[in-house]
């Protein structure tokens, strides 16, 4: 564990909008910066991040926190390793104490998953440059492919030797276990249960994630076998999922932002060379189909994106619908067409960075252009083939998100097809309303059951305190969270004398004891657990911070909380998702200056709420037959009906003439 102290030299040496953009491209919006969520799939950006409060939230799946709090839900990190990440970002030494046997058991499986790819990309790489058949096979062959040492080491290439188990030996020998040698990938059982290397006599390229660490590997054959694989993958693992990783992103990624734009092409050494040559930015999808997945990770940082293509009709062909998917996200694409005989590899080694931005100038083309001239070139004078090409061009058109952007299309491809725009936008319609019609019965085809995941990727706002939240419980957590620790204006004493308090006590207090001690007042309790503890902490800490001079600062103690329910529902209730414009800014009374007013109000809301819920109790057991029968027992039900609904009526008058200045 780490101890506190380093924990808030961490926390102090942290700027939330530096790490939040080594992982989402931000824009500046007055004091904030917004970008797209990095944790759910959205075209339009709903992710905040305010450097005042050091935090970050999205608008729309509700998931945020602080920069401990971001790389937990986005890498999947323990606190501990969080914190250490932002440790050594920030050139802190770590000081750890001794973990209970509980803890070390939640962390061990997938640390040491990480642990061990990172201590196999370190094997790799002395076999590479240290070992004789490193040297003479490995490294020789990436010299015949032009890479300079700079390069290797950026990409922490390495070498796997020829023996069929050296690697898995070595490892069983620096004390690494079977189960993750076997769960990484790195090496598998034979039938006879013999412990084999997954990746011998192969050049080694490591697959980082877009935060640095090593998730996966890829092997290279050198020789000319053709029944071996030319490349061998790490298989899906706890730590690796390939359609959520795109290789060369981490180290392309400050070069995409800076240039506006993204590469994408198929395999690692096409990246790797384009790197070599001067062009940074670009990352590969590893020989797999495009996924959403990738194709969300690669919007956070541009909108803008250039696929190279090797001039293979065929493979072109292929790969088009996958294009698609990029379209619907938003992203404006461009298709560069290379010479033939030339892949991004070979094209990136003959030319410098220089002639290849010149080639790009003069070659590329808006992907609708480039496809609908490619499909001309098969449809001939074919009506058939004309028609289905006009049916492909709409259906790429029909998932743009942009109405400005679909109607440019339709122009320029009814003039490039010779058809009326009428025809094409009659054909786009027609293709929606196909698109929906699948969607329905699909969603028909499926129960309950099997839509609820999709539909809940984050819990709701309304439920974010447990299935009984009551909503004014919400409003009043949100005081405790924000302004839990300030005095509340105390009464006049003429107000105190005529007995308008309820509790004497409170008349001098912070907002959370107040809010505690009106509610023990009426026997009342928080129904949510979480906003129950929330309320309790608040106590504790102002009770610890009783004779200090300045108030203690509820929220930033919240939002930086251990716990993750708690500075999750700090991070939702503690910011503002709207900023008020200089004409509002003008009348605007702040919320601290008005807690005197806004506290009562809410908890009168509750008490109302509390009363409401009782009288609808009463009206359930009237109508229980068997209640029916007992005089008695109605009569009673019916009196503690009237004391409520006299109850109800005077609070329902006391919040109507309340006025809450906004």
């Amino acid at each position: 564990m780490i101890d506190p102290q380093t924990i808030q030299r961490v926390k102090d040496a942290t700027d939330i909008v530096d790490v939040v953009g080594e992982f989402v491209s931000l824009r500046k919006a007055g004091s904030l910066y917004k970008g797209l969520c990095p944790f759910h799939h959205e075209k339009t950006p709903s992710f905040v991040v305010t450097p005042a409060r050091q935090t970050c939230h999205c608008f729309s799946c509700g998931k945020g926190g602080d920069a401990a709090r971001f790389l937990m839900e986005l890498e999947h990190m323990t606190y501990p390793e969080a914190i250490k990440w932002l440790a050594r970002r920030a050139g802190i030494e770590i000081k750890e104490t001794e973990m209970s046997d509980e803890q070390r058991a939640e962390q061990k499986e997938r640390e040491s998953m990480f642990i061990l790819n990172r201590w196999a990309a370190d094997y790799f790489r002395h076999v590479l440059h240290d070992e004789v058949d490193g040297v003479a096979k490995g490294m020789a062959y990436l010299r015949s492919r032009g890479m300079r040492d700079d390069i290797i080491k950026r990409f922490e290439l390495g070498y796997a030797l020829d023996d069929r188990d050296a690697m898995s030996r070595a490892a069983l020998k620096a004390g690494y276990e079977e189960k993750f040698l076997i769960a990484t990938g790195l090496s598998f059982k034979t039938e006879e249960g013999r412990l084999m290397d997954r990746y011998r006599g192969r050049v080694i390229f490591p697959v980082h994630s877009v935060s640095g660490r090593i998730v996966a590997f890829g092997g290279r054959i050198l020789g000319t076998d053709k029944k071996l694989a030319k490349y061998v993958n790490s298989p899906e693992s706890e730590i690796y999922s390939k359609r959520r990783e795109l290789y060369g992103l981490y180290q392309a990624k400050s070069a995409i932002v800076r240039e506006g734009f993204a590469f994408l092409v198929e395999g690692y050494t096409d990246v790797i060379s384009m790197q070599q040559s001067g062009v940074a930015n670009v990352v590969a999808s590893s020989g797999t189909s495009l996924t959403t997945e990738q194709v969300a990770l690669l919007h956070r940082f541009t909108e803008r994106i250039t696929v190279l293509y090797d001039g293979d009709a065929a493979g072109i062909k292929a790969s088009l619908r996958g294009i698609d998917m990029l379209l619907a996200e938003g992203l404006k694409i461009k298709v560069l067409l290379l010479p033939d005989g030339d892949d991004p590899d070979s094209f990136a080694r003959k030319h410098t960075a220089t002639d290849f931005q010149a080639y790009i100038d003069a070659h590329q083309t808006d992907f609708i252009t480039f496809k609908t001239n490619l499909l001309l070139q098969d449809a001939a004078n074919d009506p058939l083939k004309r028609a289905e090409l006009v049916s492909d061009v709409v259906r790429s058109i029909s998932v743009i998100p942009s109405e400005v952007v679909r109607n440019e299309y339709v122009r320029s491809c009814a003039a490039m097809l010779s058809v009326r725009e009428e025809v094409i936008m009659s054909e786009m319609g027609r293709i929606k309303q196909a698109a929906r019609r699948a969607e329905e019965r699909k969603a028909t085809g499926q129960s309950q059951d099997e839509l609820q995941p999709a539909k809940q990727t984050s819990p709701p706002l309304l439920s974010l305190g447990g299935n009984d939240e009551r909503g004014e419980e919400r409003e009043l957590i949100t005081w405790v969270i924000r302004y839990g620790g300030l005095p509340m204006l105390a009464p006049s004493p003429d107000e105190a004398a005529e007995g308008q308090i309820s509790d004497q006590s409170t008349a001098y207090t912070t907002v959370a004891q107040y809010i505690d001690a009106d509610l023990r007042h009426d026997g009342l309790s928080l129904r949510s657990p979480l906003y129950q503890r929330i309320l309790q902490e608040a106590l504790n800490q102002i009770s610890e911070h009783g004779n200090q001079t300045t108030p203690w600062n509820a929220l930033d103690y919240f939002l930086h909380h251990p716990d993750p329910e708690i500075a999750g529902a700090a991070t939702l209730l503690g910011m503002d998702r709207y900023q008020l414009t200089r004409t509002r800014q003008a009348d605007y009374v702040p919320e601290s200056e008005r807690l005197d007013t806004l506290v009562p109000f809410d908890l009168m809301g509750l008490k109302q709420a509390v009363v409401t819920e009782q009288m609808e109790d009463i009206k359930k057991q009237l109508s229980n037959p068997a209640i029916a029968k007992d005089a008695a027992r109605v009569k009673e039900l019916l009196e503690h009906f009237q004391l409520l609904l006299s109850l109800q009526q005077g609070l329902a008058k006391a919040l109507g003439d309340r006025v809450i200045r906004p």
